[in-house]
């Protein structure tokens, strides 16, 4: 069992204790047996993915990715929430995690600029588990440089046309609706862009390709070909995309941190009982100094990950403006120290860390895309640089 005395801190109400609480119970009951369920095809990965949607949907827990107006559990979007229950999943199944924050990222946008009609339209559904939601930024040449964007949103009576192709989108596939980003001429680079709900049975839009991933989830690309959306599926206004999309990553990056916070957790605990289990030169290796230097690192680390995400998790609930610097210093410091803290694990435990199966193999397949999604921690450098020169 992890530590819980950080929900003592001051980051926390009554109310996220009870919700860690009531999370770490189910997940215990209902995540727990599914751990060990690792599909090898994309029929398996999907009917698991949409098995986990509905099970977090009967659980209540999809009603925080949406506002209390629309069937959420809370009156807006309660970031310190949703990093707790990303952290809990996360020790349990990072495809459990990977389930409930997508439903979450893929509404993000409606919920912050959609208009009453598709915030009526998209988001009880979410809350239900009966959509399954997509965010279609990346395209092949745009990854990090958005600005870059290729895909086009053209104009026409009542109409834009989109033509384009996405990459590396989630949900790709089992989507019910994505959030598109698209170039409408409404300016240069970043400018130029905007976004638009768009529902995954409009008529030229496909998925013609898959990606298989070492830690398995839906993951594939997505062609627009002379795809027609009515204006009114506009997000915000003309040119507004880059704002949309900034203030989507700027409440759930720092809840990438929390994930990795609870596979980095998952990785001390199984460190623990390695260590006081295994015998090695006639003692528990515990005993030794440079295993013990190990968990130190671990237990250092993983405070200091828990207190720079809760920090912008609070820091947003707060004062309810952009916490671009603290969700980006979470993200890169707490998805860095995953990979050091899992990489240790897999050390631990020696040729037994590498057979599959093992947890600490999964987690070490688990963390490595954190570092990537939502920004590189090179990008959330570029972030945090940027903002400290400004005084920010």
């Amino acid at each position: 069992m992890p530590d819980r005395s950080f929900l003592d801190w001051p980051f926390f109400d009554d109310a996220h204790r009870a919700l860690a609480e009531e999370v770490e119970a189910w997940a215990g009951d209902v995540v727990a047996p599914l751990e060990d369920e690792e599909p090898h095809d994309d029929a398996a990965l999907d009917a698991l993915c949409r098995r986990l949607v509905g099970l977090l949907a009967e659980g209540g827990w999809l009603r925080y990715c949406v506002p209390g107006s629309h069937g959420g559990a809370t009156e807006a979007l309660d970031v310190r929430s949703l990093c707790l229950i990303r952290e809990i999943l996360a020790r349990r199944s990072g495809l459990a995690d990977f389930c409930f924050v997508m439903q979450g990222l893929g509404t993000g946008a409606i919920s912050l600029f959609g208009s009453e009609a598709l915030k009526s339209r998209y988001l009880p559904g979410t809350a239900s588990g009966e959509r399954i939601a997509a965010f279609a930024l990346s395209e092949p040449s745009s990854g990090s440089d958005v600005a870059a964007m290729t895909t086009t949103a053209t104009a026409d009576g009542a109409d834009y046309v989109l033509d384009g192709e996405k990459t590396l989108i989630s949900n790709a596939g089992i989507a019910s609706q994505y959030v598109v980003f698209a170039r409408t001429g409404d300016g240069e680079g970043a400018k130029g862009l905007s976004a638009f709900a768009v529902d995954a049975d409009a008529p030229g839009l496909s998925v013609p390709e898959r990606f298989p991933v070492i830690a398995p989830h839906p993951l594939g690309t997505v062609r627009f070909s002379n795809c027609r959306v009515p204006a009114t599926q506009m997000l915000a206004g003309p040119g507004d995309g880059f704002k949309v999309a900034m203030a989507s990553l700027d409440v759930f990056r720092s809840t990438v941190g929390a994930a990795a916070l609870g596979f980095s957790r998952r990785a001390l605990d199984e460190t623990l009982a390695r260590s006081r289990s295994r015998i090695a030169f006639g003692k528990p290796i515990a005993e030794t100094q440079l295993i013990q230097e190990k968990i130190a690192d671990m237990a250092v680390r993983i405070d200091a990950a828990a207190l720079l995400v809760y920090r912008s998790a609070w820091t947003k609930d707060r004062f309810k403006g952009r916490v671009t610097r603290e969700a980006a210093i979470a993200k890169l410091y707490a998805t860095e120290a995953a990979q050091e803290i899992v990489d240790q694990a897999v050390q631990v435990f020696g040729g037994q860390g590498v057979i599959v199966g093992n947890p600490v193999e999964r987690l070490y397949r688990e963390v490595r895309a954190l570092r990537i999604y939502e920004g590189t921690s090179e990008i959330q450098k570029l972030i945090v640089a940027g903002q400290t020169l400004a005084g920010n």
